[in-house]
């Protein structure tokens, strides 16, 4: 096998977007992927005509023009705005939390209500909040947080907000305005014809080894680069010297539904304790779809265990201090890169994930 520039290590975005570059700065590329596609979390397949986020739903939303002329240069974008829905209990109510949810929930109509009734909720919450209940109290008041908090976080962390520590819920966005568009950013859409679209592109002219495990077989792989862009988890790379990190899983249920409307908007969070899952994404509201039938998709959050995909870092204190062993190594190594959710152990938006990338490639390859 020839030698290669970069031995990539994974082939999500992180990686997809520095072999990119690294191409049109004449480097040589080998990517190797422990699962049987490219395209990591965002990759799409088809089923009935749909494209299917097989690894959740995938919003793409950015305030950073260089991102967002990079990612169209790749792929023309639709005009998807980003419209959740919550269902507590059979009641629908808008997010992100703005005057059509306070409506619903109070039956009033002006931002002055509004902002009464949360600031006379908030003052049940005096001095420094001392867990997640408390905060997102402190935050938006006991109504929105026990209707479309409580319910919702505590199955995406398995454990109860008195459990979780205030830090995790920094801000939550409240409007007094009747807009549902989730993001703030200048630029949201979907890529038409998915995301493969995207991943196909900033792949091109790589060499590409699937279903291969690097771990495996290190020593063999790093032979045959002169660096190592790695973007799999950090803590696995040292062979788990100091302990293993935590991560959240998703478990997910697809099934197709001979209708040509299921629910009537992409994502349905349901924010109650008793429903198991925490969404369902019907997937052809992506882009307009106007199939016979559809797709949709149930989220399951689970802990996670080996084997397992990890999601989301669990970005505790006591994660973070383990974390921060982990990237004091990593600083010293010569001939390998970091980079992406698991390789910065860190929660990364797609723009975000692309920012960095965008940083690492031009540092390295002095464009």
């Amino acid at each position: 096998m020839s030698r290669y520039d970069y031995v990539l290590v994974g082939s999500g975005l992180y990686a997809g977007v520095f072999a990119y570059l690294a191409k049109q700065a004449g480097k040589k590329c080998l990517v190797v992927e422990k699962r049987n596609h490219i395209g990591g979390n965002i990759y799409c397949r088809e089923e009935e005509g749909i494209h299917v986020h097989e690894y959740g739903a995938h919003i793409f939303h950015t305030s950073n023009r260089e991102v967002w002329k990079f990612v169209c240069s790749l792929a023309e974008f639709n005009r998807y705005t980003n419209s959740p829905v919550a269902n507590y209990k059979g009641q629908m109510y808008n997010l992100p939390f703005n005057m059509n949810t306070f409506s619903k929930m109070w039956g009033i109509s002006t931002p002055e209500e509004a902002k009464a009734i949360i600031n006379r909720q908030k003052e049940e919450i005096s001095g420094e909040p001392e867990n997640l209940e408390q905060q997102a109290i402190s935050l938006v008041g006991r109504d929105i947080y026990e209707k479309l908090i409580q319910g919702y976080t505590e199955k995406q962390w398995g454990r109860e907000c008195k459990d979780l520590p205030a830090f995790i819920i920094k801000r939550l966005p409240v409007r007094y305005t009747y807009d549902n568009n989730y993001f703030n950013d200048l630029y949201q859409g979907i890529p038409v014809g998915g995301y493969n679209v995207i991943i196909e592109k900033l792949f091109q002219g790589c060499h590409i080894k699937t279903n291969t495990d690097y771990l495996e077989n290190k020593a063999y792989y790093d032979s045959l680069g002169d660096k190592v862009i790695y973007t799999g988890t950090i803590d696995s790379f040292y062979q788990y010297c100091y302990g293993k990190l935590e991560y959240r899983s998703l478990r997910f249920e697809t099934e197709v539904k001979n209708t040509d409307n299921y629910q009537g908007v992409a994502v349905v969070n349901y924010t109650d304790r008793e429903t198991p899952y925490t969404r369902i994404i019907e997937h052809k509201h992506f882009e307009f779809g106007a199939q016979e039938k559809t797709v949709i998709t149930r989220e399951y959050p689970v802990s996670w265990q080996d084997g397992m995909e990890p999601y989301y870092p669990v970005n505790d204190e006591k994660n973070q201090n383990l974390y921060c062993k982990y990237a004091a190594l990593a600083e010293k190594e010569e001939n390998v890169i970091f980079g992406g959710r698991l390789g910065e152990y860190k929660y990364y938006d797609m723009d975000k994930v692309i920012e960095s990338a965008m940083a690492a490639a031009k540092a390295e390859l002095g464009i």
